[in-house]
């Protein structure tokens, strides 16, 4: 039978495309090409999950938004420091059995969901 492989891509609306690319270039590091998105090679750490939360849930909060987007991180400590050496800083920062956890909020007021898994 025909299956789903992974997830693609994450694609969203954004009021200024331009000043979010540069804020996610500037505070994460992202190398963003010309075509205004970013390729990422296959993991070597961690996993791609896709999980659907309750309409009523309160795990994106402070964002309104519909949508958190996790990027999986080397080094959580060191992505945090970076963001707050350009003015960003954490919401939280926690550890799990799944490894460590931080996040922020983009420009764009939806909630980054920034993980290190375990080793």
């Amino acid at each position: 039978m025909a299956r789903v492989l992974g997830i693609g891509g994450v694609f969203f609306k954004s009021p200024s495309p331009k000043a979010t690319c540069e804020w996610y270039k500037r505070v994460l590091g992202f190398e963003v090409t010309e075509w205004g998105g970013v390729s990422f090679p296959p993991l070597t750490l961690g996993e791609t999950v896709w999980s659907p939360f309750k309409a009523d849930t309160t795990h994106f909060a402070p964002s309104t938004a519909d949508l958190m987007i996790n990027f999986v991180v080397d080094d959580l400590d060191g992505v945090l420091a970076h963001a707050a050496a350009e003015g960003v800083e954490p919401l939280e920062v926690k550890d799990d059995p799944f490894g460590r956890f931080g996040w922020l909020l983009d420009p764009d007021g939806m909630k980054i969901e920034l993980w290190q898994p375990k080793a």
